[in-house]
């Protein structure tokens, strides 16, 4: 089982995150955040990963340390999952359509970071979530677990609906990049590492 259990604390969170990639979409998830325990939950049930986390955050001041914090924690335990990424597909692209909304994601389990996130603008706040902090996030996944990421929103009217789009995309794609292929011997570069 290729699985990454990370603890990290910092005097603004303390964050706790277990994934299994070879899980069936089994989560336990407290953000502290209602709406962003909803897009963790729908990323690991279409990821098909078993996600664990616990957060325990500076709330009273905002959710952007709580979130962008397990975007780092989250990445890191991605990295630790996948080891030396043998046999990996290695890239993965998604479209995925939510009533009014069309997302993509693609990405690439590189070893080189970088983030193009073209998603438009959202309403401020969903519940209690700011949603700025969907691109913090993504940035501090992305980095942390070593992958370019590339994420589009073609159109969409609901904030609601185009943030979904973009989590449940994130859980196909990169769940296609992590799937191991037989063919693929070592790792999947001309270069030999990644």
């Amino acid at each position: 089982m290729r699985i990454g259990k990370i603890n990290r604390a910092t005097k603004e969170t303390r964050v706790e995150v277990e994934l299994n990639l070879d899980g069936a979409g089994v989560t336990e998830i407290d953000s502290g955040v209602g709406f962003f325990n909803h897009m963790l939950n729908l990323f690991a049930a279409h990821g098909q990963f078993d996600l664990k986390i616990f957060c325990a955050g500076d709330l009273e001041v905002d959710g952007h340390h709580s979130v962008e914090d397990i975007g780092i924690t989250l990445g890191t335990a991605l990295k630790e999952a996948l080891g030396d990424k043998r046999g990996i597909t290695r890239y993965g692209t998604f479209f995925l359509p939510m009533d009014e909304t069309l997302a993509l994601v693609s990405l690439d389990i590189s070893g080189r970071p970088f983030l193009v996130c073209e998603v438009g603008e959202f309403a401020p706040m969903i519940g209690n979530f700011d949603t700025q902090l969907v691109e913090e996030f993504l940035r501090a996944f992305a980095f942390n677990a070593g992958i370019t990421l590339h994420v589009k929103i073609f159109y969409g009217k609901n904030s609601h609906h185009k943030v979904e789009a973009i989590f449940k995309a994130l859980g196909h794609a990169l769940r296609a990049a992590v799937t191991v292929d037989e063919k693929i011997h070592g790792v999947p570069s001309t270069k030999g590492i990644l």
